[in-house]
């Protein structure tokens, strides 16, 4: 019994190292995004992964995606999410992969505080703070960088109070 345990042990750790090597060199990490498809060719060395995903893809003012919200109280608990988009249409199949002009998703934030990816235009909040709250959207590309018109971000804001 106790050598089969050995075995069972040291089966684990080559396998998961073997794993987590295979998956690191396909540009894999922990959270499933695969950089493989979008940075190809670029060294990832020196590179400011958070940055990256901050940098604006600037889009010309003619082209560019409208983006209005409007939040209801849902009649069971919280509230309901309605995120209306011109000029840009989700799609979660190509989440991560490569920027398709006029596509991507949403990024919803509380507070400041980023709650997630929102891959159609509606998403029910719950559990929000009691008091003034702030619901705000960004558009983003399917590569995950905020969509711009002249450096500003594509993005919505409205303030709710949460009894």
């Amino acid at each position: 019994m106790n050598r089969s345990l050995s075995l069972f042990v040291i089966g684990l750790v080559f396998g998961g190292g073997i794993g987590f090597t295979i998956a690191a060199g396909n540009g894999v990490t922990f959270d499933g995004h695969d950089h493989g498809t979008h940075l190809a060719g670029m060294d990832h060395g020196n590179m400011d992964h958070s940055a990256m995903h901050d940098t604006p893809v600037d889009v010309p003012a003619a082209d560019a995606p409208g983006l209005s919200v409007m939040i209801t109280p849902d009649p069971m608990a919280g509230y309901n999410l309605h995120v209306m988009t011109e000029n840009f249409t989700f799609s979660p199949e190509r989440a991560s992969l490569a920027n398709v002009t006029g596509e991507g998703h949403a990024h919803v934030y509380i507070n400041g505080e980023k709650l997630g990816r929102l891959y159609n235009p509606w998403m029910h909040l719950a559990g929000l703070p009691k008091g003034e709250v702030e619901v705000r959207v960004t558009l983003n590309t399917n590569d995950h960088r905020p969509l711009a018109v002249n450096g500003t971000p594509v993005s919505a804001l409205q303030m709710i109070t949460v009894e």
